[in-house]
């Protein structure tokens, strides 16, 4: 395997659905922590409605702090629509995140939107993005499965790959929103979008819903991925899919690449450290493994 990108997505997604908010200078201490361990990109949040995830609220604010600082990170946001895009622009978001899903269903109870529609306009968003020399990220949710609809044609996903490929947009997200994801089918993706298009940048972002989430993300690097999106103990899931569940541990992912000689760069006790501070603020034990039994010393190389 070659070294992949690690795009924390914690603050994110693995905070969405928390009833209990964290303050903002909780929150800035985290993502301050994550952004300088070595991790590749840290997303901040998302920019919706505060009164629709209150959790979300000081999107906009994290991000006109955090742009006065210098980190080793990209830092990466979360839009649904145009007026999402427009906030994202003007707190000068550097790389943004957008995406359509591939299941009618969970596309109508995350954006309102049918997959038709939200392609569409997720398509002359990602141009505008563009325009505006952002870089931009787009994804396909539910690409490995829904659970309202059961499985998901690869040919809806190739449709909205090819609609981003088409409109200039090379790095593309697969998600496994619901977690239905297994390691043949997410090396058999890949593989087929980098048919479709070499120079496309996959991001695999794995849910570990039914306990393959770590099987599949190596499935993705094996496949050529080029990076992978991860949360801090394991936390988050979808709000809006059937059975939310857990990404997969960003400490977890780390540690077992450097148990291979991989990402040696990345402060792992940084992560452990972030980790048992989101559980301690929660309250319970996170998903994650690594940072309750602590990580192997010794390297083991293949």
């Amino acid at each position: 395997m070659r070294p992949v990108l690690i795009h924390e997505v914690g603050p994110r997604d693995g905070l969405q659905a928390e009833a209990t908010v964290v303050p903002t200078e909780v929150k800035l201490d985290w993502i301050r922590r994550l952004a300088d361990s070595g991790l590749d990109i840290v997303q901040v949040g998302s920019f919706v409605r505060g009164d629709k995830v209150p959790q979300m609220a000081d999107t906009d604010e994290l991000f006109r702090i955090l742009a006065k600082e210098s980190h080793s990170a990209l830092l990466s946001g979360l839009v649904l629509n145009e007026k999402g895009l427009d906030r994202a622009l003007e707190v000068g978001v550097p790389l943004i995140c957008m995406g359509v899903s591939a299941s009618e269903t969970h596309s109508r109870k995350n954006t309102g939107m049918g997959t038709a529609e939200a392609a569409e306009r997720i398509v002359a968003m990602a141009k505008m993005a563009q325009q505006e020399g952002r870089r931009v990220q787009a994804s396909v949710q539910s690409a490995f499965g829904c659970g309202f609809e059961g499985a998901i044609p690869f040919q809806r996903v190739q449709a909205i790959v090819e609609a981003y490929l088409e409109a200039g947009v090379h790095s593309i997200s697969l998600a496994d929103t619901a977690g239905h994801a297994h390691p043949t089918q997410v090396r058999r993706y890949v593989r087929c979008i980098l048919e479709l298009d070499p120079s496309a940048e996959i991001t695999a972002h794995i849910h570990n819903t039914y306990g393959l989430g770590m099987a599949s993300v190596y499935a993705a690097m094996e496949a050529g991925a080029k990076a992978i999106e991860t949360s801090f103990g394991g936390l988050g899931g979808c709000p809006f899919t059937k059975v939310a569940a857990g990404n997969v541990a960003t400490e977890d992912l780390v540690h077992g690449l450097q148990r291979v000689g991989l990402r040696a760069d990345i402060d792992l006790g940084a992560l452990i450290g972030v980790a048992k501070g989101v559980a301690a603020n929660f309250g319970r034990d996170l998903p994650g493994c690594v940072y309750k039994t602590g990580p192997i010393a010794s390297k083991v190389t293949a």
